[in-house]
């Protein structure tokens, strides 16, 4: 898995929640979400990033049981049908280590190893591991989120989670800077047009701008009608340094990434 290559990595988004912002209920049973995940792979996704658990602004956590039941007959299934990386969306430690056992190959953890647990998990399993930066919880984290310099402060939080990981011994490190997790319009806006600045911690850079609130707020479109948004984000995105990008609409923004990537590295 070599994130930092000349190509974007394109991961294709599978919530298999009843409330996310964007897709809530739609793939909430086993048989259409791996018919979701068939498509996607033949999009052009790279990896299918599954997620049991909303971490939409306001949303209540679930129970580590309540998202076994739900990302575990799921995760199984795409391991047996399809020839694809699967990233674990999760912060809790019991749940990586179950998706991990079934097949996961990666994890994607919001709370940027909040918990120490996890460390040890990633660790023993020897995968790649996202490090998200978010500020509070998703229930209370855009209640006027403030900041000295939005880059620096993201940077100082990747500095020490890095150093944690590496103590930890975790080797396959990815950072996200976390765009809409305790960012306000113009957190996200300076992320995306510095993103250039969190290229010195020679880290792969995931960045997941897919249909979110920010891009409504530029444009004035509901969730489902924000896909020239998405693809403008990701574009300007990749072409300030990120390796990977988290997203709904795999077909569309495979095509983006392909264009952006021949005018990148021509």
């Amino acid at each position: 898995m070599n994130f930092s290559s000349e190509k974007t990595h394109i991961m294709g988004v599978l919530n298999v929640t009843p409330d996310s912002f964007s897709d809530g209920g739609n793939f909430f049973d086993v048989d259409t979400a791996l018919v979701h995940a068939q498509q996607m792979a033949l999009d052009g996704a790279d990896s299918i990033d599954v997620g049991g658990e909303s971490s939409r602004p306001g949303s209540d956590p679930v129970s580590t049981e309540e998202e076994l039941s739900r990302v575990l007959p799921v995760l199984e299934k795409i391991k047996q049908e399809l020839d694809i990386l699967v990233s674990i969306d999760t912060y809790k430690p019991q749940v990586a280590k179950a998706a991990l056992e079934a097949g996961a190959d990666m994890v994607n953890d919001i709370s940027g190893l909040g918990d120490s647990d996890m460390i040890e998990v990633v660790s023993n399993y020897n995968v790649p591991v996202v490090i998200m930066h978010m500020r509070g919880k998703p229930k209370t984290m855009q209640k006027n989120p403030v900041y000295n310099d939005i880059i620096e402060d993201i940077k100082t939080f990747f500095a020490e989670r890095i150093e944690a990981a590496k103590k930890g011994g975790i080797k396959k490190i990815i950072l996200d800077p976390g765009i809409g997790f305790g960012k306000t319009l113009e957190h996200n806006l300076t992320i995306l047009r510095e993103l250039s600045r969190f290229k010195n911690l020679d880290y792969p850079i995931l960045v997941g701008t897919s249909r979110k609130s920010f891009i409504g707020t530029i444009t004035g479109q509901e969730v489902d009608k924000r896909l020239e948004g998405t693809i403008a984000s990701n574009v300007i995105a990749i072409m300030n340094g990120a390796n990977i990008i988290r997203v709904h609409d795999v077909k569309e923004l495979k095509a983006a990434a392909l264009v952006a990537d021949a005018i990148k590295y021509a």
